[in-house]
């Protein structure tokens, strides 16, 4: 989902349980990333809870945990800039790649929200801070409710 063109989604997630799984880099950008996706879940009536990972690289296994525990759906946050070595490609295809194997193998929905970066003004224009151009924040937990909403539909038909 992007910003321009991207769906508004309205729906009532009462009685969903999402994790919402964040690094700590980028403080700024991931704390408004974490809001922007708090603010969804509450308008949707999704119970919801936090929990703080080293850095983009650990998120696919502590959403993997958080939805052993129990979440219905994770949204999954992180901030990765590039850097003048190839740690940026290899942080971010683990990411990327292991949230995805992480939703497949658990069958459960992972709104996901790393921001794969060239400099920090990107971060901030995607933020959904109150200059940035896009929320995406919220729009990963927006998808990760609709997928988690979408299966549960599926699965108790």
């Amino acid at each position: 989902m992007a910003g321009h063109g991207s769906p508004l989604i309205d729906v009532d997630a009462s009685g969903l349980n999402v994790t919402i799984v964040a690094g700590q880099w980028h403080e700024v950008i991931t704390e408004a990333m974490i809001a922007g996706a708090q603010r969804v879940l509450d308008a949707a009536g999704a119970t919801h809870t936090l929990v703080r990972c080293a850095g983009s690289f650990e998120l696919p296994l502590v959403s993997k945990a958080a939805l052993d525990a129990g979440a219905d759906a994770v949204v999954a946050l992180g901030v990765i800039i590039r850097g003048g070595t190839p740690h940026f490609e290899f942080v971010s295809d683990a990411a990327t790649s292991g949230l995805l194997h992480v939703s497949l193998d658990s069958g459960k929905a992972v709104g996901f929200g790393v921001l794969t970066l060239d400099d920090e003004q990107q971060g901030l224009d995607r933020a959904g801070l109150p200059n940035s151009k896009e929320d995406k924040g919220a729009e990963a937990a927006t998808a990760a409710i609709h997928a988690a909403l979408t299966i549960r539909s599926l699965t108790h038909a």
